[in-house]
């Protein structure tokens, strides 16, 4: 018995300081980032797939998403402080190539954010990008969204939305649109619900033109269910009437 004692207490002296301890980390996909450097450190990680922000961060450079990601906004906001142009201006009406975001050659998703402060609020430059949630781009130079197309760049640029997605520009003018593509670019692709639409170089849009780019083709004036019902009753009660007019002359 006591030889038996002695003989499991050995191994389990054994167990606990001989046998190494292996301590293995719980690795995640998501960061939350607070600030520029943070941003910059989760976007250069390929492990990362989520960012989300916690709480409202100021850049002074554009950032670059170079892979594919999700930035989730949390509903706060990137605003670009940096300045513009060769004339270092602060006048994000000085063109300086400056977007808040710029996706490059790749695929991403941003949902619920506030761009603001650049040239424009996100340059989709030969990427697909789906936009969900809220999307604020007020208060940029230019406009809000550029479909673009640089050198040596050979994808369309896409911009994906759907009936969850809802776009804000509060400082949407005539030289200020909301979604545009560059006049130096090929066609472009927005996209909702599933349904493609083709916008030539140098088309600009408002916010009420995007939905009505779709409500057209939702509801085409030749195929509208509304008219076809409409001119179906309208035969149907002729119909009606030319029949009983029979039956009384019977």
């Amino acid at each position: 018995m006591l030889k038996n004692l002695t003989k499991a207490l050995m191994i389990l002296l054994l167990t606990i300081f001989i046998i190494p301890i292996v301590h293995v980390e719980a690795k995640t996909d998501t960061m939350t980032v607070n600030n520029q450097q943070e941003l910059k450190d989760a976007l250069a990680n390929d492990v990362i797939s989520t960012i989300i922000l916690g709480q409202d961060i100021e850049t002074t450079e554009k950032i670059n998403i170079m892979r594919p990601v999700t930035i989730d906004g949390n509903h706060k906001t990137i605003r670009y402080t940096g300045t513009f142009g060769s004339s270092q201006s602060s006048d994000n009406t000085v063109w300086g190539g400056i977007y808040v975001l710029q996706v490059y050659k790749t695929s991403a998703t941003i949902r619920n954010i506030k761009l603001t402060g650049g040239n424009a609020a996100l340059l989709v430059n030969g990427s697909t990008v789906k936009l969900e949630g809220t999307i604020d781009v007020s208060g940029n130079g230019f406009g809000g969204i550029e479909l673009g197309k640089g050198s040596n760049v050979t994808e369309e640029s896409r911009l994906v939305l759907d009936d969850n997605t809802t776009i804000i520009n509060t400082t949407e003018s005539s030289d200020k649109p909301s979604i545009w593509v560059p006049d130096d670019a090929d066609n472009a692709i927005i996209e909702k619900d599933g349904i493609e639409q083709k916008l030539p170089a140098g088309e600009e849009l408002s916010m009420d033109e995007v939905q009505d780019l779709f409500q057209a083709q939702d509801n085409p004036s030749t195929s509208d269910p509304i008219l076809s019902y409409a001119i179906l009753g309208i035969f149907g009660f002729t119909g009606i009437v030319y029949t009983y007019r029979k039956l009384l002359q019977a």
